[in-house]
Order: structure tokens, then C-alpha cells, then sequence
């Protein structure tokens, strides 16, 4: 398998993980990204791997590398929820998910920090992943594909993988009129420490819930922790990785959601102190919590997010180009499936194109069925979360005030309120 060679462009989840998979099944493989280095550039927080983020992950990491992803996890509690609130965090609905503590059930779901995963995943591939390679187009050819980068330079390879999320170059040259729609709401997301002035600074009832509160003119805020099971710095010297982790301290990752209208102009443009502002403004009639969580937030962490989501496309033809991830079915993050939908994506394709080395078939033939399989889950997922982000933006106002106001009065009748000890 050596002389098929794969060129994948974007070192973000999915091109990592499809990266370990291919090289550990001999293949030829090289990742190209445009940042000029690894941590440049904030790409999330928190995220929960689900059974297929999992599995794509335990098929494609070395041994060692997968058991450092399970140690840097969050806990895994008997219980966690999903709760919906008002603004003042009454509450409107729960979701419970029982959990398996002792993590031998690798079909539980459990959380991580997107950027100490992908430090994991970069380890073994220091001499593939190459930084400050900012593809422009690509040429397809009969035997390959030939990638061509800003700086001049170009390479060819038998199949080239476009990882490089929402705003793929590659997409628009191969796929231009499936670009993918803005949605009504944007987002400012933050980060604040979990444990300050020797406290928590959320309720230990909510330390292992995920809350989205539904406040006035179709505003919402999301808020979870992220806890490390073992902390990062031990679990990375215990598995004597090369790599530094770039994330130490427990967490809550949270989410301000605004009608697009309502975000401000020129939104790219804002600075993070900027954006945090905005973020306090908007939670000004929100829970206390709500707004000390903004208030404490480490700034430079602070950063804005169009919401967007993918179209279909009608007609893929087969050629030596594919895509994966955002690149292809970029999703609202209302129900957490766009990372793992990228990772089963790196996985699929990495299987497909295993099994047609070892059956002497075409790399067309493990395209096709590879883009055929993977439009069916992707797409059936961009339309689920586009369904919920609609569910917790509901713009009727009869329903808005039976959820934001009857229905929290009701359940604080035999409930306990979120917001004791």
C-alpha cells in the first residue's frame, strides 16, 4: 500500500484521525495545513465523543494514543443530564443518560477538550503534518490528484482528502453550488475556569449537566464543564508522548446564541474582549450564574461562530478528490454530531480504501462507496440539528411563554431548583 499516496488537507480531527488510520495500514500519507502552527488558532472547546467518534478513534489511533484520549476524559458520572431552562434556570425539560463509571463500555459517550484530543492525535505524525500549507485549487488527474498551495509550491498524490472545514477552498472549486446556508442564529462562545477563588463556580448539581437557557428575543446560553479525569500534564508523561498539552485546568465551556440580526456588525472583526462584552451585554437579565460564568471568563478565549449548515449535494461525481467533515456537512452544534460525524467519516474512508488495496480494486470504486454510505448518515444529521436549533430558538410567542414561564412554574412546584448545593 505504500505507493497509494494520500494527501490530506486540514490537520483538524477528521484529518488526523484518517491520517493514523491510513499510515497504519501502510499507506503513503501526508496532512497539509494552513495555520502556521498547531495552537494558532482557537477551534472549540468541549466536545462529547458518542459509539461512532469512539470507534472511529479506537479503529484508527495506535493503541497507547487511544488509551491517553480515555485518561484525559471527563468522569463518567451514574447520571448526567441535559437540561433546558428559562433564563432564570427553571427548569422546562431533562434529559437523563445513564453512565457506566467504570469506562469498560466504550458505546458510553464521554467528553473532551477538542484541542488536548487533537495534541493526542498529532503525536506520530510530526514528520506528516506539514504547518503554513495553504491549499489554493486542485488538478484532477488519471492517476491522482495535484494539490497546489499559496506559497508556490504543489505536490501530487493518487487521492487528495479535502479536510479543511466549512470554508473549504476545495469544495467550492469541486462542489460550488452546494455551499452551505447561514443559519438564524450565530454564536459567541467562551471559556472560564471551573474552580476559582477556591470554589466551584457552578452548583454542584449542574457539575455534570450540559443547560441550555432559552432567555428573551430568541437568546439562549449554553453551559457545560469539562473535567479531566486525569489531568493532562500526568496522562501525557505517563504515556511518554512528545507532545505538550495545551489545556490543564478544569473548565465550563460555554455559549451565547443570537439571532443573526441581533449579532454585531462586522462580527469577524470583533476582538475577543469585544466579543465578551457583547456576551454580558445580552445576559444582563439572565441567572447570576449565567453571568458570572461571562464575567470570569478567560478573554482570550472568547470568540464568535457562524452557525451554518450543509446542502446536500444532488450529483457527486467519482474522481480522485473526496471530502470529509465540515468540508462537506457542516452542522448547527445543537446535538454534538459534526465531530463525530468527521471522525466515522476519516474511519469509513480509511476502511473502504483498505479493503480496495487488499481486493485489487479501484480507488474510484472506494470513493463512490465511500461518498454513497457516508451522504446518508452525514446529511441525516445536518437535518437533526438543524430540527433542534429551531426547537430551542421557537419564535411562536404563545409556545415561547408556555415554555419560558408556565412550564418552569409547574416543575418548581415538586422539584428542587436547579441552583442549591
Amino acid at each position: 500500500m505504500s505507493s497509494i499516496s494520500v494527501a490530506i488537507c486540514g490537520a483538524g480531527l477528521s484529518g488526523l484521525c484518517l491520517a493514523h488510520s491510513l499510515l497504519r495500514a501502510g499507506f503513503n500519507v501526508q496532512v497539509y495545513e494552513r495555520d502556521l502552527a498547531p495552537h494558532i488558532r482557537r477551534q472549540g472547546y468541549r466536545i462529547t465523543i458518542d459509539e461512532y467518534g469512539i470507534a472511529a478513534l479506537q479503529r484508527s489511533l495506535p493503541p497507547h494514543l487511544f488509551k491517553l484520549f480515555l485518561a484525559t476524559t471527563s468522569p463518567i458520572e451514574e447520571a448526567s443530564y441535559f437540561r433546558v431552562t428559562n433564563k432564570d434556570l427553571g427548569e422546562i425539560f431533562r434529559l437523563t443518560f445513564k453512565g457506566d463509571p467504570s469506562g469498560i463500555n466504550l458505546r458510553t459517550p464521554r467528553q473532551i477538550d477538542r484541542q488536548t484530543l487533537r495534541t493526542i492525535m498529532l503525536e506520530g505524525l510530526q514528520d506528516r503534518v506539514h504547518f503554513g500549507k495553504e491549499a489554493l485549487r486542485a488538478e484532477t488527474e488519471s492517476d491522482g490528484a495535484t494539490l497546489h498551495f499559496s506559497d508556490g509550491s504543489y505536490i501530487h498524490a493518487s487521492l487528495v482528502v479535502g479536510a479543511d472545514g466549512v470554508n473549504s477552498v476545495l469544495r467550492k472549486q469541486f462542489l460550488p453550488d452546494y455551499e452551505p446556508d447561514d443559519i438564524d442564529n450565530w454564536g459567541i462562545y467562551g471559556r472560564t475556569l471551573l474552580v476559582q477563588d477556591e470554589g466551584l463556580l457552578v452548583p454542584r448539581a449542574l457539575k455534570a449537566s450540559g443547560v441550555f437557557a432559552m432567555g428573551p428575543s430568541n437568546r439562549g446560553f449554553f453551559f457545560t464543564t469539562m473535567r479531566f479525569q486525569e489531568a493532562p500534564q500526568t496522562a501525557f508523561a505517563r504515556f511518554e508522548v512528545n507532545q505538550i498539552p495545551p489545556i490543564t485546568d478544569d473548565y465550563v465551556m460555554w455559549g451565547l446564541v443570537l439571532p443573526k440580526e441581533q449579532f454585531p456588525e462586522y462580527q469577524e472583526k470583533l476582538s475577543s474582549e469585544m466579543l465578551q462584552r457583547v456576551a454580558q451585554e445580552n445576559i444582563q437579565n439572565f441567572h447570576p450564574i449565567l453571568q458570572r460564568l461571562v464575567k470570569r471568563a478567560d478573554v482570550d478565549y472568547t470568540m464568535a461562530v457562524k452557525f451554518r449548515a450543509a446542502r446536500k449535494p444532488t450529483t457527486w461525481s467519482v474522481s480522485r478528490i473526496t471530502f470529509m467533515g465540515d468540508a462537506v456537512h457542516v452542522m448547527p452544534p445543537t446535538g454534538s454530531h459534526g465531530g463525530n460525524t468527521a471522525l466515522r467519516d476519516a474511519a469509513l474512508l480509511a476502511e473502504k480504501l483498505e479493503a480496495a488495496m487488499i481486493q485489487s480494486e479501484s480507488l474510484e470504486k472506494a470513493i463512490g462507496s465511500y461518498q454513497e454510505e457516508m451522504s446518508k448518515y452525514a446529511f441525516r444529521e445536518v437535518e437533526a440539528s438543524k430540527t433542534m436549533m429551531k426547537r430551542f430558538t421557537v419564535k411562536n410567542p404563545l409556545m415561547r411563554w408556555a415554555m419560558l414561564r408556565a412550564v418552569p412554574w409547574i416543575r418548581s412546584i415538586t422539584n428542587k431548583p436547579l441552583t442549591t448545593e
